[in-house]
């Protein structure tokens, strides 16, 4: 299914753009296929220039009574639809450090993350390839709000929350729902 900006039109995809200019040498840049991949190699240095997934992170956020986080997105893509608290790791953050900014970000919430979940890649027209690593975090306050990038977040009985719109989201939304479910039933 292709997804559209909430205006009707297709996302920009600025992610596939690919680069003209060895950013080692400067000199142009020419598609070569080296491994089995059509990859971008420098004319002048020979450099391959390896294009990789973009990382990300969600967290399945739950708190004392067993519910869990969803939130409603007010971004491209996906819009207005629900979703895990997440988003793109920054250059100088590990992945479990930039769960906890986003969650905080985006819920106002904070955490702390009792294990992860596991990585899962998804396709993007908007970014191409993400790899996605999941959170299970539990919340230590219990009234979100709606940051940046959402504009509702709620917490819900796990059996009746909003499926999450992406599918590395289902996924990893699916594997903390069983853990959750088997720590419930020790209580």
């Amino acid at each position: 299914m292709r997804r559209k900006n909430s205006n009707g039109s297709k996302p920009k995809n600025e992610m596939t753009q690919t680069k003209k200019y060895c950013p080692f040498c400067g000199a142009r840049i020419k598609k070569r296929n080296i491994e089995g991949r059509n990859r971008s190699v420098c004319e002048s240095c020979g450099r391959t220039l390896y294009e990789n997934p973009l990382p990300a992170t969600c967290a399945v956020v739950f708190n004392e009574l067993g519910q869990v986080l969803m939130t409603k997105r007010a971004v491209e893509p996906a819009y207005g639809e629900w979703a895990l608290a997440g988003g793109f790791v920054e250059i100088d953050e590990t992945p479990q450090e930039c769960v906890l900014r986003e969650l905080y970000e985006e819920t106002g919430l904070r955490g702390e993350i009792i294990r992860q979940l596991g990585v899962e890649g998804e396709k993007s027209e908007m970014y191409v390839n993400l790899m996605i690593a999941g959170f299970l975090i539990k919340a230590d306050s219990e009234e979100p709000r709606p940051g940046d990038d959402v504009s509702y977040a709620e917490w819900f009985d796990p059996d009746k929350a909003p499926e999450p719109v992406f599918e590395s989201h289902k996924k990893l939304f699916k594997i903390g729902i069983e853990i959750l479910t088997v720590e419930l039933m020790r209580r």
